[in-house]
């Protein structure tokens, strides 16, 4: 599995002087850990602040892709004084490899980690071979 999309999101300061919708469309690269064993692979997306409606999955041939937006807001009457992130978007894409079965993804969005199970197609999983003797 490969990571596709590189993109870092610009800041507000770097966005001075590029179109509006330059700063619209960035979006943050979540940081993902990618588990393989046997039947499969198990990607962890950290996606701070995202509820499972503004999450979007997609596979379209070998391409997986994960969009999110964070909906982490200030509570009624209180004011905001410092913010770390700025950007409520996250975006990654990932190519994947040809072994791997798209048709059985599994996801599951939990305190704001994304575990998505992807297993291998039965052809690509590990065998035993039965020896006979004769």
């Amino acid at each position: 599995m490969n990571e596709v999309d590189t993109t870092r999101a610009r800041t507000p300061s770097e966005s001075v002087g590029k179109s509006p919708a330059s700063y619209v469309e960035a979006a943050l690269t979540p940081p993902v850990d990618v588990v393989e064993d046997g039947t499969g692979i198990t990607l962890y997306a950290d996606l701070p602040g995202v509820s499972k409606d503004n999450l979007h999955l997609h596979v379209e041939s070998d391409t997986l892709t994960i969009e999110a937006e964070s909906s982490l807001s200030v509570p009624e009457g209180l004011q905001s004084s410092h913010t770390e992130v700025a950007l409520a978007r996250f975006r990654r894409v990932f190519t994947l490899s040809k072994e791997l079965d798209t048709e059985k993804v599994s996801a599951e969005l939990q305190h704001g980690v994304l575990k998505l199970r992807i297993p291998k197609m039965e052809q690509a999983k590990p065998r035993r071979i039965e020896v006979k003797a004769g």
